[in-house]
Order: C-alpha cells, then sequence, then structure tokens
C-alpha cells in the first residue's frame, strides 16, 4: 500500500476513536463503545497495511526519516492490533469503573471512580482508612482479576509480535528508549535522595496529619498532597481566568484561537482522573478536568494545557504519523512545563493568591511533592519491569509491588491494587523521561527569555514554533539536544528540588 493511504486511513481511525474516548470519559454518554468503530476501520490496521509497514521497516536504515516513520507507524499497528483485540476488555474495564460503587461500613455508598477525590478531601483519617479498606476490599474481589486478565492477554500478543525478543526487546526496538538504562538512572536517584527524603517525609506527615512514617499508607499520601491549607490561595472561580491570562502575557494564545476546548466543570459520570483529547489534530482538541480542589486542579488545568496547546499548535502539513504518534515523552514533557509553573516563585506570586509569608511555606510543600512523585514513578517503571520482564509469577507480583512502591515512598501500598496502579506500555518510562526534558527545557526558556519567561510575549511564539510546531517528530532526548544542547538526567530536578525545600 501507498504510505499515503496508510496515514489518511490511520488518522480517520484515530479520530474516531478519540471522539468516542472523549464522550464516554466525559460524562456526556454512558460508557465507551470501541468495538464497531475497530470494525468499521479494519482496514486501517489491517494485514495489507502490516505487511507494507513492516517491509518498509525492514529495508530502511536506522537513522533515516523512512526508518523513524516506519518504526513509529510499526509501533501504532501493533497497539491497534492489541487494541482490537482487547477492545472488550476495555470496555468491560471501563464500565466497571463508571458503574462500580464501594459500600463503606456504616451502609453508605460512594462511587468508585470519586473516592480517590473523596479520600483526599477526608480529614478524619479512620474514615478515609476505612474507605480505602473497602475500597481495596472491592478491587481485589472484582476490578484486579480484570485488570490481570488484559495484562496477561497485552503481555502475551505484544511480545510474540516478532519485532525483537520479549516484551522489553519489543518495547524498546519500537520506541527507541533503552529501559534498562533510565531504571538504572532511577534506582541511582532513588539512592542519591533517600537522605533527603528521610529528613522532609516525617515532618510534613507529623505537621498535616499527626502520623509517623511507619503508620503512613497510600490513601493517608492523597490527603497529605491535598494541602488544604493552601486552597485560599487557589480559588476555583479564579483558576481558568489566570491560566489563560499567563498564557496571553506570554504571547500566545491560550485556547490556539478557539481550538482548544476547556471542561472544567463537574459533571456526573465525568472521570475523575484528568485528560486530554486530541480529536482532530490540530483543529479540535478538548481539555478535561473534573475538579477536586485547590492547587491540585490549578497544576491539573495547566498540565493538560500544556497537552492541548501542543495538540492544537503543530503543524498542520506534518506527516499523520508526527501530529498523532511517536515518543509521547514530548507532549508530557510540556505539560510538565507548564504544569511547573506552581514550582516557580514568579509565577506563583503573579498569578495566585499567595504573599510574601505563604510562598517559601507553600515551595517547600511542592519541593516535597516534586521528590515524592519523582520517587514514586522510579519505583513504579522498577516493579513495571518485573511485571513485564516476565520473571516473576502473577501470583508473586503484588508482594513485588508492594515492597518496591512503598520502599520508594514510605507510604504503605497495598497487594489489591498491584494490577490497577499500571500505566500500559510501560508509560511511567514517558513521565521520567518528560520531567528531565521540563527541566532542560525551563532552563533553555530561562536562558533565552529570564527567569519570567512565562510572561514574556516573545516565549509564547518560540515555544510554539520550536516546540509545539514540530508534534512529534523527535525523540525527546533529540529534541533535548536540539533545543539545550544537553543530555537527559535528573541532576536538574534534584537542584530544582533542593532549591524548593532550602
Amino acid at each position: 500500500m501507498e504510505l499515503q493511504q496508510i496515514r489518511v486511513g490511520a488518522e480517520a481511525f484515530l479520530e474516531e476513536i478519540s471522539r468516542e474516548v472523549h464522550q464516554g470519559l466525559a460524562g456526556f454518554k454512558p460508557g465507551v463503545d470501541l468495538q464497531p468503530i475497530y470494525a468499521r476501520h479494519a482496514a486501517a490496521y489491517g494485514p495489507e497495511v502490516m505487511e507494507s509497514v513492516r517491509a518498509i521497516y525492514g529495508r530502511a536504515k536506522p537513522g533515516t526519516d523512512e526508518h523513524r516513520t516506519a518504526r513509529v507507524l510499526l509501533e501504532w499497528l501493533i497497539d491497534s492490533g492489541i487494541g482490537r483485540e482487547l477492545a472488550p476488555l476495555d470496555e468491560r474495564d471501563l464500565k466497571w469503573e463508571a458503574t462500580a460503587t464501594i459500600t463503606l461500613p456504616d451502609g453508605s455508598v460512594e462511587p468508585y471512580q470519586r473516592a480517590s477525590i473523596t479520600m483526599a478531601n477526608t480529614a478524619d483519617r479512620a474514615a478515609r482508612l476505612a474507605m480505602d479498606a473497602a475500597r481495596a476490599k472491592l478491587v481485589i474481589a472484582e476490578l484486579s482479576p480484570l485488570k490481570q486478565e488484559k495484562l496477561d492477554r497485552e503481555r502475551t500478543l505484544f511480545a510474540g509480535s516478532g519485532v525483537a525478543s520479549g516484551y522489553i526487546g519489543t518495547f524498546e526496538a519500537l520506541s527507541a528508549l533503552q529501559l534498562s538504562d533510565l531504571r538504572d538512572q532511577c534506582a541511582a536517584f532513588l539512592r542519591d535522595t533517600q537522605g533527603m527524603w528521610d529528613e522532609v517525609l516525617p515532618r510534613f506527615l507529623k505537621e498535616r496529619l499527626a502520623i509517623t512514617v511507619g503508620e503512613a499508607t497510600r490513601a493517608d499520601a492523597g490527603a497529605l498532597f491535598r494541602a488544604r491549607e493552601f486552597d485560599g490561595a487557589f480559588p476555583a472561580d479564579a483558576m481558568e481566568r489566570e491560566v489563560r491570562r499567563h498564557v496571553t502575557e506570554m504571547g500566545a494564545s491560550p485556547d490556539a484561537n478557539g481550538r482548544v476546548k476547556y471542561d472544567t466543570g463537574d459533571r456526573e459520570g465525568k472521570r475523575s482522573r484528568a485528560f486530554c483529547a486530541p480529536v482532530r489534530i490540530p483543529e479540535e482538541v478538548h481539555l478535561v478536568i473534573r475538579p477536586h480542589g485547590g492547587q491540585n486542579d490549578w497544576m491539573t488545568l495547566l498540565h493538560e494545557l500544556g497537552h492541548a496547546l501542543h495538540f492544537a499548535n503543530a503543524e498542520r502539513a506534518l506527516p499523520f504519523e508526527y501530529r498523532w504518534l511517536g515518543d509521547n515523552s514530548v507532549t508530557e514533557g510540556y505539560a510538565m512545563l507548564f504544569d511547573h509553573r506552581l514550582k516557580d516563585a514568579g509565577w506563583l506570586g503573579r498569578y495566585t493568591g499567595l504573599n510574601k509569608a505563604t510562598l517559601p511555606v507553600y515551595l517547600r510543600s511542592a519541593g516535597f511533592e516534586e521528590l515524592h512523585f519523582l520517587r514514586r514513578y522510579c519505583g513504579k517503571l522498577i516493579y513495571e519491569m518485573e511485571l513485564y520482564g516476565g520473571g516473576v509469577s502473577w501470583s508473586a507480583l503484588p508482594d513485588v509491588f508492594v515492597e518496591t512502591l512503598s520502599s520508594a515512598t514510605n507510604f504503605r501500598y497495598e497487594r489489591a491494587d498491584a494490577f490497577v496502579d499500571v500505566d500500559p506500555r510501560f508509560y511511567a518510562a514517558r513521565y521520567l523521561r518528560a520531567w528531565q526534558l521540563q527541566a532542560l527545557l525551563n532552563e533553555t526558556l530561562t536562558e533565552k527569555f529570564n527567569d519570567d519567561w512565562w510572561r514574556n510575549p516573545q516565549a509564547g511564539p518560540w515555544i510554539v514554533g520550536e516546540l509545539f510546531g514540530h508534534g512529534q517528530r523527535e525523540l525527546a532526548d533529540e529534541q533535548a539536544q536540539r533545543v539545550s544542547g544537553r543530555v537527559l538526567g535528573f541532576a536538574p530536578l534534584v537542584r530544582s528540588i533542593e532549591k524548593m525545600l532550602a
């Protein structure tokens, strides 16, 4: 098949899938009906297309655009084929999550999708732990077996795609990302920041929750990082207005001249986890969040806005694969570049209600939260390499999960979540590289446009042209080299955290 024919079919398929997912997860319709879409577009990812792309991949010289295109398309085709196989399981899981309820000890009922929000906002620790215990009981009885079945099937299909040996080898060949190198960086980060973590965690647990490190659970983490004491500085009615003002002052359009649609209100059936839905790139992009309250909502809005502005400002002339596919570390890096404004003293002083007295206190809290999430994601990658590596039995994985994540964070994790708290296809690795990329991008923007680049009217056009406009043609490390001349790593992040905690 001709490459352009492949691109046209693929884009039509992804547009319909994205629209369906957006409608379901945003609460505009009950559930997500994927199987009919896969059936209608079967030719877009069928054997003829696969044969053509494999042929291009086999003959293309590594390092060429032809090889890059073939690798990206091959990864997508394999993912799409697996997605078709797993569509019934996806629909089943999404339906379960949308309709499941948790029965609490007092007989009251909590929707599963809202449980994490409710626990984070529950000051009564006994009530919080009771809700999490009820949640874990439900998950281990109903959701965990569903997730394990899906993970098992996905692992078998991906590893058997014939690209390389095993699941990890296949992922590395298709993503051009060396997981073993990143895992070693994660292990070093956990080791190098252990002393810092041991110093700050007990203080925050005592001050906010009046508990010790030995008592802390994953349910406590949500309440700990909710940081309600700062809510007054992050009012809900000012959030979207101030974020839009920031982007405007930076010299860019906060809705990409109408191409980004904001959906920031509460709605029954709306997924609790925020998301960006690029339905047509770059013409129609939806930004969807369900408010939790306080600083977390501001950070979430900025994060999803980074995604949305990226997709909505991609050059329309780019081939399909560089607008829709590629290294998602790049779009996650842009999302983090935006959400990290909540770790920038100048930005906070200009757009939020923090003052000279509260700003240093908030920044220490932000540095603490940043350190926690980096340590958590390092632990997730290490665990998921065990999960996908195939060397550990399914029955033993829950213990590996608890040991790895609890050791990384000092919060006690539940065995029930071993197959639920998993990002498909090593997405944790994309997040970690995104953290590294945003740190280098922030340094580059500071060098070019000063410390307050986020309100420099020259910065926005540079970001749109030099970053967003490229879509995801580049790998994260390639972009880092192009715009900063430096390599990705954790060192800039450690320096940033140390500065916030000082």
